[in-house]
């Protein structure tokens, strides 16, 4: 049977970009498919949070996951540092994991450009560590973002690599699951890339973004000038807020726009004033939602558990089989 796993890592509060790229798909999954769905608060640590950073941190990503529709009696929802079986995979595949396959990957080369001063061991063999969250549930679908494909893909080379090596078919191929072909990449708002917390506050819009706070973040989108010519191509920050109108406003406010845009004369403070009303509307039942499950302990108490311990039951039968083919076997 297909199995669903994915995660979030807790550096904040989810945004847009993380709901249309990948959690508004959970809702859908959670119907059909044996789901996994974790906080990657083990990954946050190549950053290193505070203690109380990242527990608030984690209790706001678990609410957010509740409130934007996910059933802990459904899926597995769990954390991350609740299942130490995590751990134990991610050294077993490290053991296989070689540094010149680890240096070639992107996401390394460009935090290695970025924060010169903390280019440590997790950023290296964070696809090592991305691979035993999958592969520990024995993962076949993973919702994920474009920039993660590689990642994904390594994920693929580690399990095959231990298959082959202890001569068994323990871990499948995890393949890439989006409601369409082509996997969603959200824009950010300052101009260029996906949304990202990395890019800075101003990139990003939250799921429980304050409506002054959105508005202005929005006003000061970054633009250009406006079109070179008729008919001309929009510059990537311009198509950027084209991209957002098309996740919250009306058809007929896009093609407006669009149009406007086309015969040179569309004005970019009424765009972006229309599409901060609409991204409110979009965004205010999110945030009263969140704010309410927030408030409620025993309900966020009562999912980590329940998750905890679904999680830990399919981790613990992976473990198992992965330790008596390595050799790991009791002597009492």
């Amino acid at each position: 049977m297909e199995t669903v796993v994915s995660g979030i890592r807790p550096t904040g509060m989810l945004h847009i970009g993380n709901y249309f790229g990948a959690v508004r798909n959970f809702i859908q999954l959670q119907e059909s498919y044996p789901c996994y769905f974790f906080i990657a608060d083990f990954h946050s640590l190549t950053t290193h949070p505070t203690p109380a950073n990242l527990h608030s941190s984690v209790k706001r990503v678990l609410a957010e996951y509740l409130a934007v529709g996910l059933n802990p009696e459904k899926a597995t929802l769990y954390l991350q540092s609740d299942v130490p079986e995590v751990a134990e995979l991610y050294l077993y595949f490290n053991m296989n994991a070689y540094l010149g396959e680890l240096e070639r990957v992107s996401s390394f080369k460009e935090k290695a450009r970025s924060q010169p001063d903390n280019i440590n061991a997790g950023l290296l063999t964070y696809p090592v560590l991305m691979a035993a969250d999958i592969l520990l549930h024995k993962g076949t679908r993973v919702p994920v973002g474009k920039d993660q494909e590689q990642h994904l893909e390594m994920a693929r080379t580690f399990g095959n690599r231990f298959n082959r090596l202890y001569q068994a078919e323990v871990f499948p191929e995890p393949q890439a699951f989006s409601e369409t072909a082509e996997l969603v990449k959200v824009p950010g708002l300052t101009g260029a890339g996906k949304m990202s917390k990395s890019a800075g506050e101003a990139d990003c819009i939250y799921l429980a973004e304050p409506a002054d706070s959105l508005h202005k973040k929005i006003m000061r989108a970054k633009t250009d000038s406006g079109p070179a010519e008729p008919g001309s191509k929009p510059s990537e920050a311009v198509q950027n807020l084209f991209d957002l109108m098309k996740l919250v406003c009306s058809a007929d406010v896009c093609t407006f726009y669009h149009v406007a845009y086309q015969e040179g004369t569309i004005r970019y403070g009424d765009m972006k004033k229309q599409l901060a009303e609409d991204m409110e509307l979009f965004i205010a039942p999110w945030r009263e939602k969140i704010s309410a499950i927030l408030a409620n302990d025993n309900l966020l108490a009562k999912t980590a558990s329940l998750g905890a311990e679904k999680a830990r039951a399919s981790a613990a039968a992976t473990l198992a089989e992965v330790r008596h083919l390595i050799g790991f076997r009791k002597f009492y």
